[in-house]
């Protein structure tokens, strides 16, 4: 019993992880069933056996995207050692190593916009790190490395925009750059609006300190 459970989860596995290729690269309506069952070394059958259609195939792929992103919000958040502001920097560049290093995560951004996935927008990975955001603005306003008068809420809508729009730029127009440095880029504009003078003076003299990545090794 126990071996065949191991074989349906492996088998569960390659199905997404084959099916996460596919979504990628062709998006939600393009993409085609049998090539995911190529690339996943499956049968039709056990396809059907775990999911009933492509929409439900897909569904398993942004949940497993959100898992991911909330695996690594949560190594960011519990995270003490550092000022928030600095805790946000290396979260938005891990968050980038992991577009870059997730195929699972590149899916699951790609069929956010696809029209049949429009009712779970408020439940996918943008909404786990634009809380996580949030978290880190709060953090900063309590401590006073937001400015007093600054919104909470203005700064994350107006970060997690941001990030979004330079992730789909990379796609769409296959900018020269690094993401990291874009998603950084961005993170450095709205800090300079919105940042207490304190915490800009003391960035302006310090920079960003060195972090140690929180994804975990591949």
């Amino acid at each position: 019993m126990a071996r065949q459970q191991e074989r349906a989860r492996r088998t569960r596995a390659a199905l997404v992880e084959s099916a996460a290729i596919e979504f990628a690269k062709r998006g939600y309506a393009a993409a085609s069933v049998n090539t995911i069952l190529e690339g996943s070394n499956a049968t039709k059958g056990a396809m059907y056996f775990h999911f009933q259609s492509k929409e439900e195939l897909a569904r398993a792929v942004l949940q497993s995207g959100v898992e991911q992103f909330t695996a690594l919000t949560d190594r960011w958040t519990s995270r003490t050692d550092i000022g928030p502001f600095e805790a946000l920097h290396g979260f938005v560049i891990d968050l980038a190593k992991l577009f870059h290093s997730s195929v699972i995560v590149r899916a699951e951004f790609r069929l956010i916009v696809e029209p049949e996935f429009y009712p779970d927008v408020r439940s996918v990975g943008s909404q786990v790190w634009g809380r996580t955001a949030h978290e880190f603005a709060i953090r900063a306003q309590r401590d006073g490395s937001l400015r007093a008068d600054a919104d909470p809420e203005k700064f994350t809508r107006v970060l997690a925009a941001s990030l979004a729009g330079q992730r789909y730029m990379s796609d769409m127009t296959a900018l020269e750059g690094d993401l990291g440095a874009r998603f950084v880029e961005s993170l450095e504009v709205i800090l300079e609006a919105m940042a207490s003078l304190e915490w800009l003076e003391k960035f302006a003299r310090d920079g960003w300190p060195d972090f140690t990545s929180e994804l975990p090794d591949s």
